[in-house]
């Protein structure tokens, strides 16, 4: 079976189109109707139903798409395990993390990492960590360094690296901050900018307030921890923010009794053989869990 081909197969599957998966693989919509009709002639099915515009899998189609991820994890983890007999920690390591822990937690680690292995090419992708997850799972990406999934696939090993304390964060002249003892309802009566609802961040906010009878008053929300510091800093809502990003522009409110946190560490694929690039960048972050101050 052409790899070439199943590529083509997946990146239409996951993007939609024929044309999105032209983009991803840098080729002509032509190129990748030729090698789909080439890999449909080879296994003499139908995979795409295509309708308009809209492209979607057929019952082959949805069949071998797990499949098809199978036999490139296979191929891609015997590259690795061959690689790695030879003790150098070289290649491409594909990295996964989000925003915020690639700006605030790891550029000291990547400028130690880039000088004692040189030889190593970093591919390191900026994604929201429910998408790098995914990322994970599919095997398009080795390591992933996010927040942690309070409930981790069966498939995904986690482990944390950094707690990061969260705190109840408003504008310094909020009336939250002058009208002296707070409580979680008073909170929860006044506007708030959240996290995305699909991230763990924001279920993990959500089940507090679950936990006493409450709802929060969600006005807005973004998946960017920068974006809702700015609308909490000019008094547009409340927020919770990780207490690393606390400074002059906002203030933290005291909610005595509660204590909010959430993990932060790295994920692999518990069927993968990992690269020897892989494994040097764990022992890095490794390294960092028994630092004073970084987690616990």
């Amino acid at each position: 079976m052409d790899l070439a081909n199943l590529n083509a197969f997946i990146a239409i599957a996951e993007s939609g189109s024929f044309s999105g998966a032209g983009e991803r693989l840098h080729l002509t919509q032509p190129a990748i109707s030729k090698r789909i009709a080439g890999l449909e002639q080879q296994l003499n099915v139908r995979l795409f139903d295509r309708l308009g515009r809209e492209v979607g899998l057929t019952e082959a189609g949805r069949a071998l798409l797990p499949r098809a991820y199978q036999i490139l994890n296979v191929l891609d983890d015997t590259r690795r395990a061959l690689t790695n007999l030879t003790g150098e920690v070289t290649g491409r390591l594909t990295l996964a993390t989000s925003h915020h822990i690639g700006l605030h937690r790891l550029p000291p680690l990547l400028r130690e990492y880039t000088r004692r292995y040189p030889q190593v090419a970093l591919d390191i992708q900026f994604l929201d960590s429910e998408v790098a997850y995914e990322e994970i799972l599919h095997g398009r990406a080795e390591l992933a360094v996010i927040t942690l999934a309070p409930e981790p696939h069966t498939l995904v090993k986690a482990t944390p690296v950094w707690d990061d304390p969260l705190d109840f964060v408003v504008a310094p002249e909020h009336t939250l901050i002058s009208n002296g003892a707070v409580t979680l309802a008073d909170i929860a009566g006044h506007p708030a900018v959240f996290p995305g609802g699909n991230t763990f961040t924001h279920h993990i906010v959500q089940r507090l307030f679950e936990a006493q009878g409450l709802t929060p008053n969600i006005a807005m929300s973004t998946n960017y921890l920068e974006t809702i510091k700015m609308m909490v800093s000019i008094g547009l809502a409340w927020s919770v923010l990780p207490r690393t990003m606390l400074d002059e522009q906002v203030a933290s409110i005291p909610l005595p009794g509660i204590q909010l946190s959430r993990q932060l560490g790295y994920i692999l694929h518990t069927e993968r053989t990992l690269s020897n690039a892989a494994r040097a960048f764990m022992a890095l972050l490794d390294a960092q869990i028994d630092l004073p101050g970084t987690l616990g």
